[in-house]
């Protein structure tokens, strides 16, 4: 199963529609392919050291939407949130089963709380050349959640056909 959905992830972010559209699609198979409450896209422009969260996929409308306009991200989050720290130093993403049981060297538990109010998530950094250019965050609501072998290698197989996807799209903002 896990071949044909990332056969299906491939297809539909090689589409010729615009970018916005192929990334909201990802969203909109990984979600569902990893039974999880949402799942969503931060995109980043590394040249600005700004970023925002762009796409997101809810379950149902009781899951929050996080979406939010273009913020510095270079100031206060990196020291705020490990996580993204993490992310922007380009280090290998990170597999969160339970949020109340990670320690403060992976995660700001008041932090993750405040902002996004998840259990378990992973933190897939989207890098190229040690570049930061955006996070898949699939997270579950309530409960832990193990991050099995075959979420891992689906995760770590849609980092690179979003890359480049990410990156047109951030070329798009700068036509506009």
């Amino acid at each position: 199963m896990t071949t044909i959905s990332q056969h299906e992830l491939a297809a539909a972010l090689a589409t010729n529609t615009p970018p916005a559209e192929r990334l909201q699609r990802a969203l909109d198979l990984v979600g569902p392919h990893l039974l999880v409450d949402r799942c969503f896209l931060y995109v980043r422009d590394p040249s600005q050291g700004r970023g925002r969260i762009a796409f997101v996929w809810r379950k149902n409308a009781t899951v929050p939407d996080p979406r939010h306009d273009w913020q510095n991200d270079t100031g206060d989050l990196p020291q705020e949130d490990p996580l993204f720290r993490a992310a922007l130093a380009a280090r290998p993403s990170v597999y969160v089963e339970d949020v109340t049981q990670a320690g403060p060297d992976v995660l700001n538990q008041d932090f993750e709380r405040r902002t996004f109010g998840h259990r378990a998530l992973v933190h897939a950094h989207i890098t190229e050349q040690q570049q930061l250019w955006g996070i898949l965050q699939p997270c579950v609501f309530g409960a832990p959640r193990p991050w099995t072998p075959a979420d891992r290698e689906y995760i770590e197989a849609a980092i690179p056909l979003l890359l480049p996807v990410i990156q047109d799209y951030i070329r798009s903002l700068s036509k506009v």
